[in-house]
């Protein structure tokens, strides 16, 4: 495969979440392709749980590798990964994407977010015979703001799991330091053991606080170099808390799938912002 194109024609509406989506999701998409070709996306380790519920042409996804004929993904959830994700569309993909938070996937789902993890897992078996009607109900609605609120009804009707106190405040303790919270210091505060934290906080987020907080710290790179806040990458790596540059750069090729340079010339082809003079990186 060459190198990641996206569908030259296609119609993206994006809704922010509503008071009552508050924590629960981080925003809802709708996607529709527009005209046919053959195209090759990458996408960064997420720090969100999305739900896709597919009405065209289903995407071929595969995780740290490209997709092949068995990767052919219709309708489905799936947990966090901590490595880049292959996504190929023939133009004719159309679908409401919800991206729950860590925290808002438990509510959503409850302990089967554990079993999301790394994985894809067809609507039906995730969320029982609701999710196919789901389905047909927002297949047969061409508004894509009307079918956003019936998501919305449908996620807030299902939201009844609540993560221990504890997993929350040291979800949000990693969250507002961007990762940098030494997991050992974390479980001290909380008064758990690190094994208890780490078996737990597994079970209600999907993945141990080490590689969530690594992600974490990888987004806050990212964030850097999108605001155009860092000096440079050297500069990125120092701020966002890593090692060296060749640290940064290491990271970048296992969650991204790439270099720094090369993650920044693709998404400048969208954001502007992307386009200023970094230092090259040739670690």
């Amino acid at each position: 495969m060459s190198g990641p194109a996206a569908p030259l024609a296609f119609e993206m509406i994006r809704r922010a979440p509503s008071q009552r989506m508050t924590g629960l999701i981080a925003g809802m998409t709708g996607y529709r392709e527009t005209a046919p070709g053959r195209f090759f996306q990458r996408e960064t380790a997420g720090l969100v749980v999305p739900l896709i519920i597919s009405f065209g042409t289903p995407f071929l996804i595969a995780l740290g590798r490209d997709p092949d004929a068995d990767d052919r993904q219709p309708s489905f959830a799936a947990g966090l990964y901590a490595g880049p994700v292959h996504i190929e569309s023939d133009g004719g993909a159309e679908c409401v994407q919800v991206d729950f938070t860590p925290l808002g996937a438990y509510r959503f789902f409850g302990g089967a977010v554990a079993d999301l993890t790394a994985r894809m897992v067809d609507i039906g078996d995730v969320l029982g015979p609701e999710g196919p009607h789901l389905r047909e109900r927002l297949g047969a609605i061409s508004c894509w703001q009307d079918r956003f609120d019936l998501v919305e009804d449908f996620v807030a009707g299902r939201a009844s799991h609540r993560p221990s106190p504890e997993i929350a405040f040291a979800y949000g303790r990693l969250a507002r330091s961007a990762g940098s919270v030494r997991i050992t210091a974390l479980a001290r505060e909380i008064g758990w053991s690190r094994k208890h934290l780490v078996d737990r906080f597994r079970a209600e987020i999907g993945l141990a606080p080490k590689p969530v907080a690594r992600m974490m710290r990888f987004h806050e790179a990212c964030r850097l170099a999108r605001t155009g806040a860092g000096s440079g990458w050297a500069g990125i790596a120092a701020e966002s808390g890593y090692a060296d540059q060749a640290h940064l750069a290491r990271e970048f090729s296992t969650l991204a799938g790439e270099s720094p340079t090369a993650w920044a010339h693709r998404l400048a082809l969208t954001d502007s912002r992307l386009l200023r003079p970094l230092d090259a990186l040739d670690a």
